[in-house]
């Protein structure tokens, strides 16, 4: 386990190592409450409960994990990490019976209730005990009991020189695999931290439903479907409020007082009402509990519609995946693969009324058949079952007015799909990370760690111009020479607008007005010369020559009358 690889490759105790500290950091941030243990076999060292298992060290008891936790694995990493084990654990004699009876005490000492168990066995050694007959068989007894109560047993083998071998011995330890999507990662062993880290994510995310309901096709016949999400978006965190002299979480409770009295009240005792026709309607809360629900819980089959009728505005939230459940209902997975194949002959979707959840709104949903998609290696890369669709209402959809543009002409299309198709590349979802989740985490990592600084992201969407540039060319000044006109500059910053007064700036300039002496002697016989702006009658005075003393309307006014009624 501690040899290194060739060219510099990490050893596959330093890979166990990393990995362990990856499924401790994943734990805290998305699976807080998971129990983990640590638990090394084949020592000099015996570290266990009454110490009843030589050669068996628990390293970490079965408990959620923390920042201390990883501080201690940060610890066995490295050459330093190699120097370590060897003088905490060291090297010993091997046996696998042991150290599974030694996890299966871990797990009976926990009072909690736990859904599943998993045990992960990290090993370079096909046969473990050389070839001793008594010890594989007391591993085999002990994996099967363990087997037998709910305990799921993986192999992560590691590279070895010569191959491993698990037909030797490790395939009567492990599990068998809980679906045929699984088959293929049990053969080949890993030589490299990717894929020992891909085996494990794969292997230690359990497939939980949001629901289990019934698919009810007609009177009496109701097939047992999983609702599962095969997507979620990844959030940050709510805040958890602390005591300022504990630091320990705050739990908050409501009460409700009577506002005479103030008297506490029971639940019983509190009601609910409804003004209508100018009366105070009063319910109990079973009453408004029996209004709210408009039926069961589940799935009802409407009808069946061409797959045409299915537009893509109608995908107004993100879809769930249907999957039968053939231990709730026996024979839901024949009847559910029947209606499956069917509707993908025949190029229709289900349209069912769906309700998730008690006391939860009707909506109506289509179920779009999925068949089963497996690579070269016959390997499942995508599930059978249907994708749910939920469908709009009509106060979902709006009717838009868009703005009017000039249209592109066929040779400007023409180049921009050149453009796009140079751009072109395929999307995984998994292939880009949030970055500002990521930062927030690294910032707790490194607080709760005591590390100095935080460790850099690299932002997966910001666009990479160079290989943007290389791959488009000369595309780009073309584009620009259609479209543009000439001496046209993107970069430039356009002239200021000078902003009206309905912009919230000064009022516009308005164009000068000349006004000829004809206009000017109306004004005076009509008495109209007060409806003249001032700026006007300075023109005006200085048109005609008129001299004044002052710069006040009434004293232009009175030089204007002087001059012109003269």
């Amino acid at each position: 386990m501690f040899i290194k690889g060739e060219d510099g490759e990490p050893s596959n105790f330093d890979m166990t190592m990393q990995v362990v500290r990856t499924v401790y950091t994943s734990k805290i941030i998305s699976s807080d409450r998971d129990l983990v243990a640590l638990v090394f076999y084949g020592t000099e060292q015996s570290k266990n409960p009454r110490n009843s298992f030589k050669h068996v060290y628990v390293y970490h008891d079965l408990n959620e994990p923390g920042a201390k936790r990883v501080q201690e694995v940060d610890a066995l990493r490295g050459e330093k990490g190699a120097k370590l084990a060897a003088e905490t654990i060291g090297s010993g004699e091997t046996s696998l019976g042991d150290a599974l009876w030694c996890c299966a005490n871990l797990y009976s000492d926990i009072k909690l209730r736990l859904s599943h168990k998993r045990l992960m066995i990290f090993t370079c050694r096909d046969e473990p005990h050389g070839g001793d007959s008594v010890k594989d068989r007391q591993a085999r007894t002990k994996a099967s009991d363990l087997k037998e109560t709910g305990v799921v047993i993986d192999l992560m083998h590691l590279m070895k020189p010569g191959g491993f071998n698990i037909s030797l011995f490790f395939c009567d330890i492990v599990s068998p695999p809980e679906d045929e999507s699984e088959m293929g990662l049990q053969l080949q062993p890993s030589d490299k931290l990717e894929d020992l880290q891909k085996r494990v994510r794969a292997k230690e995310l359990k497939k939980r439903t949001l629901a289990r309901l019934n698919l009810c096709l007609g009177e009496g016949i109701n097939v047992a479907v999983g609702i599962y999400a095969t997507a979620v978006a990844a959030r940050k965190p709510g805040s958890i409020k602390l005591y300022r002299e504990t630091n320990e979480p705050v739990r908050s409770k409501t009460r409700t007082f009577h506002t005479q009295t103030g008297s506490l009240l029971l639940p019983s005792e509190i009601k609910k009402a409804q003004y209508y026709g100018g009366k105070e309607i009063v319910m109990e809360r079973d009453e408004v509990d029996a209004i709210k629900k408009f039926d069961d819980p589940g799935l009802f089959l409407i009808g069946f519609k061409p797959m045409e009728k299915l537009k893509l505005l109608h995908h107004i939230r993100p879809a769930v995946f249907l999957y039968p459940e053939e231990d709730e209902v026996k024979g839901s997975s024949c009847l559910f693969s029947a209606l499956l194949k069917k509707c993908s002959e025949r190029n229709v979707f289900a349209l069912c009324r769906f309700i998730s959840r008690r006391n939860y709104p009707p909506r109506f949903v289509a179920l779009l058949p999925q068949n089963e998609e497996l690579d070269e290696g016959k390997v499942q890369i995508t599930p059978p079952g249907f994708n749910v669709i939920y469908l709009p209402y009509a106060d979902d959809l709006r009717t838009l007015d868009p703005p009017q543009f000039p249209s592109a002409s066929q040779t400007q299309v023409d180049k921009m799909k050149e453009i796009v198709s140079k751009l072109r590349f395929k999307y995984r979802s998994e292939g880009f990370e949030n970055p500002v989740i990521q930062q927030h985490f690294r910032n707790l990592e490194a607080l709760a760690l005591d590390m100095m600084a935080p460790e850099e992201i690299e932002d997966l969407i910001m666009p990479k111009v160079d290989q943007i540039d290389q791959r488009l060319g000369p595309l780009v000044q073309e584009f620009k020479d259609l479209v543009y006109p000439a001496y046209y500059n993107p970069e430039s910053k356009p002239a200021a607008k000078r902003k009206t007064a309905d912009t919230g700036g000064g009022a516009e300039k308005k164009p000068k007005v000349e006004l000829t002496e004809d206009e000017l002697k109306a004004h005076v016989q009509n008495g109209t010369l007060a409806k003249l702006t001032v700026p006007v009658l300075k023109d005006a005075c200085k048109q005609f020559g008129v001299r004044t003393t002052g710069t006040k309307k009434q004293e232009l006014i009175d030089a204007l009358i002087a001059r012109l009624g003269s």
